[in-house]
């Protein structure tokens, strides 16, 4: 690009001209940006909503098969034309209820009026009926209160509940219900339903009976401020009732709170240490403070977009956050350090703001507009997966413009202001002390450019060679101190006159509990959770469990949530392992040991395999088949099958075929995506030919997460040759970048081996946030070739002239970008096992990829070019 071009592109010069209209903006950017960020609300994941319309039909059917056949599946027909949509569906003798399930992000009013639509083309018997439920499954219950007294039985607690506790909860905002649990064993004079439509269930805390109240939010609800507002509330009516006890049982919120304070003190030391590492480079206390005042103001103008965008202070954004301190710093640097090297050869400070920033200038903005053409596709990434990465993406991209625009406009004008010329000359800014060796070195590789190529080759080929032993996974477990016992009993034998009033469907949540079924199986349910939480209590490590019997209203299902001491002295991963071997078998029946659940998607299990099948004794031979092998494999723990039952009383569909479910959960260092790949391969080694496999859960979102971000890399690369075309004026330096992007693969893997973190979601954001850094340093590096080449110095000279004048900052910035990561690779605080792949991956890889860049970069540009002129003229330049 011609200088008078360069000139006329340049910003700083107008924010030179501007000076105080420019450092003003920046000051109201920076209060604005403040009171953005107060008003950021913390999470551990995006509010993604995930709406499900379910729909419940009724028939005088007797048998479940033929419920299937003339209720089932004439509502799936209907259904099967919904776009963004699957088809989950359980049928019982006479009754069917189907899930739809949308893409995330879609409006649940929306879907709820698809589903209407649809069902108005089935073709129903003429006795059936449905309902038609909207739900999401962002409804999620925020808190959860242990009600008890040691003065006032539990049928006086449930008057308290009602009158006294529930309403003043009802009313907090962002609040969508409050549910009473635990009143299963009582009569009620004031209604035969229960309130507030909530199945029968009965609850202990540690070990005693107790009643429950539990706040559901909204979809839209932030899950901290209900917490927030119903701790004030019960704070309060603590006071007004001294003779009641409400005791917290369950909450994530805490652990919301903790993961989301660790990630921000990670991004505090991040910038400290980034800021620390400029001032041995520059040695110049001015440049270094302008420099630092960089990250900030670049962070806080991310905050406003944040703050209309309606985004979250969670996992991904906070971590959006702290990869970008590199690229600022990166930005803030190179700006800075070209124009102390002017100032130090005798320029005014003006003149070197304004000749650096020409120089510099191109430079600067092609590679931070590069890597906003890397992210931005990332936020576009479809499916479930991609509501999760949007906000990440478009924090990324909205961050690195913002700190383009700061190194354009702010830095440069305080450069003005506060850098001068050195009167003393040992105060100087001295020749970088690895220059001379470097050119050196380059003189060398250009010289045996064909061995540097071929050691470049080698080092990509030992990175991807190291994939194979690298666990795969996609998300890390967390050390959260909580988990859940989940259980599911055998259906007993019922005395024949309560599978009379079964079969009869008479009312069977109040009454005497002999007369009741339901009750009679809760209090079967009640006899195994009492086992089972006195093995749980007597571990030392155990503060409480509360436990539920009916879960979700199955009345032989129930969960024990298991909170954790914070002085433990095992791992969250340890006490549920020491759980599985404690606990006793439940024959015909299963016990799972489970994590909290990352985000509320649908999917309750890491391995998920779904067998599909219209025969139902062809798909239980072979489900049960599987389940035994799946058994032996090392690092899989409580494998189950779910969706058929011997003895036929249920049929479950997926997408319109009969389904049985193998689900397992993980134990602590296996990669979920490498027994992903074992179990397929015992599966296609047994499935006959008419029974077929989908990979669901967390274990299917590995899948898709490699084949997304394979798309969207292709993508951004696309994005960033076009980008790189346009200043440049042809495709030698995109093909230079594009090229010598592997060379940060090495670093990146062995690190992770090393460290043996999952090769999955968070260590992908690394690597593709290398690929930008590494375009930065090898755009820096070509476009000042090319400069000096303008000025009539040989290739050969320019390649080592910008060597000796470019490594520093591109060593500074590498420097600051490791140290910035530092903090996040040392795994300190809650939630550290999500933030430390991809910190680990950046370092890794940019130990690698800037040192090979550094030798590679110059020999791709040297020897691209011979080809290139080759081709055209048959010419090729004198120097090297």
């Amino acid at each position: 690009m011609k200088q008078d071009l360069r000139e006329r592109l340049n910003i700083s010069r107008l924010a030179i001209k501007y000076g105080r209209i420019t450092i003003c903006f920046w000051i109201a950017v920076v209060v604005a940006g403040v009171l953005a960020f107060s008003s950021l609300k913390y999470a551990l994941f995006p509010d993604v909503p995930f709406p499900v319309v379910i729909v419940q039909a009724t028939a005088s059917f007797e048998t479940t098969q033929e419920t299937e056949a003339k209720l089932t599946n004439p509502l799936e027909n209907s259904l099967r034309s919904l776009k963004n949509a699957e088809l989950f569906s359980s049928t019982y003798p006479g009754q069917t209820v189907v899930s739809v399930a949308f893409e995330g992000g879609l409006r649940l009013d929306d879907s709820t009026q698809s589903v209407k639509n649809a069902l108005k083309q089935a073709s129903l018997p003429p006795d059936a009926s449905f309902e038609v439920t909207p739900f999401s499954l962002n409804e999620s219950p925020a808190i959860s209160y242990a009600i008890q007294s040691q003065t006032q039985s539990l049928e006086d607690l449930i008057e308290v509940a009602r009158s006294q506790i529930i309403p003043p909860l009802e009313k907090l905002s962002g609040v969508n219900r409050v549910e009473l649990l635990g009143d299963a064993n009582f009569r009620t004079s004031e209604t035969n339903n229960p309130l507030n439509t909530n199945p029968a269930t009965l609850v202990r805390f540690n070990g005693e009976d107790v009643l429950s109240v539990r706040v559901v939010k909204n979809a839209e609800a932030n899950t901290l401020d209900v917490v927030h507002q119903a701790q004030t509330a019960i704070a309060q009516l603590q006071k007004s009732l001294p003779d009641v006890q409400i005791i917290l049982a369950e909450t994530q919120a805490n652990y919301i709170e903790e993961a989301s304070l660790a990630t921000i003190e990670a991004l505090i030391g991040a910038i400290v240490l980034a800021i620390l590492v400029i001032f041995p480079f520059l040695r110049n206390f001015q440049a270094t403070l302008i420099t630092a005042l960089a990250i900030p103001t670049s962070l806080l103008g991310t905050a406003i977009f944040m703050a209309i965008a309606g985004f979250n202070l969670e996992t991904l954004t906070l971590l959006a956050l702290a990869l970008v301190i590199g690229i600022i710093v990166d930005d803030a640097i190179v700006d800075v350090e070209n124009i102390a090297r002017h100032i130090n050869q005798g320029k005014s400070a003006k003149e070197a703001a304004i000749i650096g920033t020409d120089e510099i200038g191109l430079t600067v903005t092609t590679s931070t507009v590069t890597i906003a053409a890397v992210f931005i596709p990332i936020s576009l990434i479809g499916g479930n997966l991609g509501q999760f990465f949007r906000p990440f993406g478009l924090t990324v991209a909205v961050a690195v413009l913002i700190s383009l625009l700061v190194a354009r406009t702010l830095s440069p004008v305080l450069a003005i202001y506060w850098m001068k010329p050195k009167t003393n000359q040992d105060q100087e800014l001295k020749p970088f002390f690895l220059g001379r060796p470097y050119r050196h070195l380059l003189h060398w590789s250009l010289n045996h450019r064909k061995l540097v190529i071929l050691m470049a080759v080698v080092s990509f080929i030992a990175g991807l060679s190291l994939i194979p032993f690298i666990p795969k996974g996609f998300l890390p477990k967390l050390d959260r101190g909580e988990f859940n016992i989940v259980y599911s009993l055998p259906i007993p034998k019922i005395p024949e006159r309560l599978q009379r009033n079964l079969n009869n469907n008479d009312n069977l949540l109040f009454g005497d509990i002999a007369q009741s079924p339901e009750r009679f199986l809760l209090r079967s349910n009640r006899r195994v959770a009492r086992k089972f939480e006195e093995i749980v209590l007597a571990d030392p490590n155990v503060k409480s469990t509360y436990t539920i019997s009916g879960l979700r209203g199955d009345p032989l299902k129930g969960k024990i949530y298991v909170k954790l001491k914070n002085d433990r002295t095992l791992t969250t991963n340890e006490v549920q392992e020491k759980m599985r071997a404690a606990l006793p078998q439940l024959k015909g029946g299963s016990i799972s040991i489970e994590d909290i659940l990352f985000v509320e998607t649908g999917d309750d299990a890491p391995l998920k395999v779904a067998l599909l099948g219209n025969n139902i004794e062809s798909l239980q031979k072979t489900a049960e088949e599987l389940k035994s092998r799946v058994k032996t494999i090392p690092g899989l723990v409580d494998v189950k099958l779910s969706g058929q039952d011997k003895n036929n009383l249920i049929i479950e569909h997926f997408q319109q075929q009969r389904v049985i479910y193998l689900t397992a959960n993980l134990t602590e260092g296996i990669g979920l995506g490498d027994v992903t790949n074992e179990v397929m391969e015992i599966a296609e080694s047994i499935l006959p030919s008419d029974i077929s496999l989908d990979i669901q859960g967390s274990s299917g979102q590995v899948r898709k997460i490699f084949s997304e971000f394979g798309i969207a890399l292709m993508i951004a690369i696309v994005a960033m040759m076009i980008a790189l075309y346009i200043p440049f004026g042809r495709w030698l330096e995109p093909m230079v970048v594009v090229l010598s992007l592997p060379l940060s693969i090495v670093g990146a893997m062995f690190a992770l081996l090393i460290t043996q973190s999952d090769f999955g979601m968070i260590s992908l954001i690394g690597l593709i946030f290398l690929l930008g850094l590494l375009n930065k340093n090898a755009v820096l590096l070509m476009d000042y070739i090319n400069q000096l080449r303008q000025q009539g110095i040989s290739r050969y000279e320019a390649i080592l002239e910008t060597g000796e004048v470019r490594l520093r900052p591109i060593i500074m910035t590498t420097a600051s970008t490791i140290l910035g990561m530092l903090p996040i690779a040392l795994g300190l605080g809650a939630g550290a096992e999500l933030r430390q792949p991809m910190a680990v991956a950046i370092i890794g890889g940019l130990i690698t990829s800037s040192l090979l860049s550094l030798i590679v970069v110059p020999v791709l540009y040297s020897l691209l070019e011979d080809w290139w002129l080759k081709v055209d003229s048959g010419k090729v330049d004198s120097g090297i």
